[in-house]
């Protein structure tokens, strides 16, 4: 059957990931620094994303394209990509030094300490660079093999702050200066602690931050914080 599908440029198309929120159905996904129409029958080709790209690259074709087979209403895209705001005792409570007895866990081990992460995702390429969870933030952009490294990282590292997480080496660096560097124009982030590995190639992640505050005309408060591979704090 033929019917209306969003349709990209992906010549004008930055990967900026504004119109993503947009897209109730979850029929846009940042590919390869591109924004792409995952599957004809998610997409309903009302265009709801169009006004939300800034360089004009989204418009609408009626092409030969399958039916969708879900309502639009409810949001369908991948769980892993919509924004929760975790309110719990635990991300809201100060961190609790840790006890010298330990005591058993739901499972019978050892005791159980609360998670501090209060958004999701975290993951820099799904968040999108409007998140509401952005405002106002003290933010956390951390190299995803911290958390492994660092016995302390929620106690010290993410207590009251928003989490970004990325590889610097493995992802599209290039893209992570956009993304960043959006997110920083467009919400007013209080502060941001950059916490990285003590690899040479991790410290670019301190360098890809730093430059995404310059290139948003903002003054943002900033720090680093550098984890050693056996996880001590340098």
């Amino acid at each position: 059957m033929k019917r209306r599908i969003i349709k990209i440029d992906e010549s004008l198309c930055t990967g900026c990931s504004l119109c993503i929120p947009s897209c109730r159905e979850g029929a846009l996904r940042i590919i390869d620094g591109k924004a792409r129409v995952v599957s004809d029958i998610l997409c309903d080709g009302l265009g709801a994303c169009i006004g939300h790209c800034p360089e004009g690259a989204i418009t609408t074709e009626t092409r030969e394209a399958e039916p969708m087979d879900r309502p639009a209403p409810a949001f369908t895209g991948c769980p892993g990509s919509r924004i929760v705001n975790i309110e719990t005792d635990a991300s809201r409570a100060p961190a609790a030094p840790p006890s010298s007895t330990p005591t058993d866990g739901p499972s019978g081990g050892a005791a159980v300490r609360p998670s501090r992460l209060s958004q999701w995702p975290v993951q820099i390429m799904l968040v999108p660079p409007d998140a509401p969870f952005l405002d106002g933030a003290d933010l956390l952009v951390a190299a995803d093999c911290v958390p492994f490294a660092y016995a302390g990282f929620h106690e010290d590292l993410l207590a009251g702050k928003a989490l970004l997480v990325g590889c610097p080496k493995l992802d599209d660096a290039e893209h992570y200066l956009e993304k960043l560097t959006a997110m920083f124009r467009l919400s007013d982030v209080r502060s941001v602690t950059v916490a990285h590995m003590e690899v040479p190639c991790c410290t670019a992640l301190v360098r890809l931050v730093e430059r995404a505050i310059l290139d948003s005309g903002k003054d943002v408060p900033f720090e680093s914080r550098m984890i050693g591979i056996r996880g001590n704090e340098i």
